[in-house]
């Protein structure tokens, strides 16, 4: 599955790595000028303006903060990759065309790869590095090196996956790579999944702090070259004037960036790509909620002024039910609205391997379905999203329409409901018929240790540690509802807001990937993308052991099920699969809100339509007068 990236264009989690927020350092906001003409809230006209300066907001408690593009799952954020390193350093393969997310051939690095039986080959265009040295295959294999040989260092590693399921590869020429698969794989999967995963690296990071390495062409010294290139990417101070890090083949490169979100792009000159950019300068500012953000877009002025931005869900007067857009309270301030759907799902995670003494608990099926009997999504919807969401019922997601969403999940999506309506009394019963003394109000004991499940004592509490992201409205509201819905059962949920770093930092990187401290029970950071994995298989959410498997869910049938989408492209298989995770409940689904409800200033063209995907292209972007 995609990454599902934590949601702010970071996280959604992997997507919901955090694809997913990034926790905002600066509280004060300070925006720059935006230096271009015609950017006022005057009527546009459709002349086109060369220059300017486009300004983006970022979303709350979110400015990126990691620009090597070989991420661990605690760095891995949709912000980090879509608003940052994707706009200097391009992708193997570009995904998005449209809202629609798939292959995006004029984008991409390389030609769509070519499979005959097991053998796959690679050819790549003609893009050169800001250095003057062309991409080359060379700098693909750079990458592959490095994760084979630092492969917990990579966010979307999964065991046996990418690289560890080919063999033979070969750099044939400059421009020819070729490789073995060590079986036959769907076409479709291994592009959309594995080789989506692959960011050439120019040969002039291929060094330590000693001088110039070999990664390249040996495994063995990758460990420290991702060692040196690491620890170049901990000083942010540095990243728009690194040696290493002004090294791009994207159509942009940094020339100003401070830690609190504030970062000035300007066109990389030497970009080969199809779309050179139009404008002078692309803006990044931060804000520390949606509340600020939305401050600054009710009061637009000559010399402060945001171009793209957001409407707080809270903020939004309620969508009629049949509409695709309600009325905009910007829209005498210049902005047109234009809600983004991603392509991916929301829930919050399940610690399987909780050591607060609640995991056996949360292994218990039942209870997860009781749990699941407390979230009133289409409440959510209706209320905190402000008509701007769809219910989710399982690990595919609902938006855009596509065909792999299975017709079962097609059914559940559009009657708001799940695979588990909500039903307090269900959740009760479930609980009451298990062995637990339910307290509505209080908090509910296990009273008889035989039905309430191994591992679980009598005298046990349903109380539980419940980190989740702040900075988005709707989010806490959605678990204020929980909470409240929770506490008619017993069930004490702990509520913790804080920015989502520092959630993503306990729940991936602490307990996942290190496995130092996993005393967190649930988490919460507001959806996850399929990214860089766009096709929603499972293997990197869902599968024993995936970096990404948030909570370390294990089941050997889902593993199997999952196997079977990898080498077939029959839907069945994806459809059998998601259908019985969705019953699982190997996270709790909740609804899935418009991504960010954008507004687009009217003097600014080329934004729309956004990628369901969350990549931006400012390259596209001019301005009318």
């Amino acid at each position: 599955m995609g990454s599902a990236h934590t949601r702010s264009r970071g996280s959604r989690s992997r997507r919901w790595r955090r694809v997913v927020l990034s926790a905002a350092v600066g509280a004060a906001l300070v925006l720059v000028a935006a230096a271009c003409s015609g950017n006022s809230s005057t009527a546009p006209g459709t002349t086109p303006v060369k220059g300017g300066t486009a300004v983006f907001a970022e979303p709350p408690n979110s400015p990126p903060d990691y620009i090597f593009p070989f991420m661990t799952a605690a760095d891995s954020s949709n912000v980090n990759l879509f608003d940052f390193t994707y706009l200097m350093y391009r992708p193997l393969y570009w995904f998005g065309q449209g809202s629609q997310p798939v292959f995006n051939p004029s984008l991409s690095l390389a030609s769509a790869p070519v499979f005959s039986g097991r053998n796959v080959t690679i050819n790549l265009k003609h893009y050169m590095w800001s250095n003057g040295t062309p991409v080359t295959a060379q700098d693909v294999m750079f990458w592959i090196n490095m994760m084979k040989g630092v492969p917990d260092d990579w966010f979307d590693f999964t065991p046996g996956g990418f690289p560890a399921n080919v063999s033979n590869i070969k750099v044939v020429s400059p421009t020819e790579l070729t490789m073995t698969m060590n079986k036959a794989y769907s076409p479709t999967w291994f592009q959309y999944n594995e080789l989506s995963q692959i960011t050439p690296m120019p040969a002039a990071w291929d060094r330590t702090a000693s001088g110039p390495s070999n990664c390249d062409t040996t495994v063995s010294d990758c460990a420290a070259v991702y060692n040196f290139l690491a620890g170049q990417a901990k000083d942010l101070s540095t990243y728009a004037t690194s040696p290493v890090w002004g090294i791009v083949d994207g159509p942009w490169k940094l020339s100003a960036f401070n830690a609190d979100g504030h970062m000035t792009y300007v066109p990389n000159k030497s970009y080969s790509g199809p779309v050179k950019p139009k404008l002078a300068a692309f803006e990044e500012v931060p804000f520390t909620t949606d509340a600020a953000e939305y401050d600054v877009m009710q009061s637009p002025n000559s010399s402060t002024k945001i171009d793209y931005g957001y409407l707080p869900n809270q903020d939004a007067p309620a969508k009629p039910a049949n509409a695709a857009v309600g009325a905009n309270p910007l829209a005498s301030k210049g902005y047109t609205l234009a809600p983004l759907y991603t392509w991916g799902y929301d829930f919050y995670i399940l610690n399987f391997q909780s050591t607060t003494g609640n995991g056996p608990v949360i292994r218990q099926l039942y209870f997860r379905q009781a749990l699941a009997y407390l979230s009133n999504q289409k409440a959510v919807i209706e209320g905190p999203m402000r008509g701007y969401g769809e219910a989710t019922v399982g690990p595919v997601g609902s938006t855009p329409v596509s065909k792999f969403l299975s017709p079962t999940g097609r059914a559940e999506t559009n009657s708001q409901a799940g695979p588990y309506p909500f039903s307090i009394a269900k959740a009760k019963a479930l609980l009451s018929s298990h062995g637990w003394t339910v307290d509505p109000g209080g908090t509910t004991t296990c009273a008889d240790p035989a039905k309430c499940g191994p591992g679980i004592a009598k005298g046990k509490a349903l109380s539980f540690n419940f980190p989740y992201a702040s900075g988005l409205g709707w989010l806490a509201s959605a678990m204020a509802a929980l909470q409240s819905n929770a506490a008619q059962v017993g069930i004490k949920l702990n509520l913790d807001s804080k920015p989502i770093n520092d959630v993503t930092e306990a729940s991936l990187a602490n307990c996942v990937v290190a496995k130092i401290s996993c005393d967190w029970d649930f988490a919460a950071w507001g959806g996850g993308t399929f990214s860089p994995d766009y096709l929603p298989t499972g293997d990197v959410y869902f599968l024993t052991g995936a970096a990404t498997n948030s909570g370390g869910y294990s089941d050997a049938e889902n593993d199997a099920l999952i196997e079977k989408t990898l080498t077939s492209g029959n839907l069945s298989y994806m459809y059998a699969w998601e259908n019985f995770l969705s019953a699982q409940l190997a996270q709790e689904w909740q609804p899935e809100p418009a991504f960010q409800l954008t507004e687009v200033a009217n003097n600014l063209k080329g934004v729309l339509p956004q990628s369901s995907t969350l990549s931006i292209n400012p390259e596209n972007w001019y301005f009318v007068k």
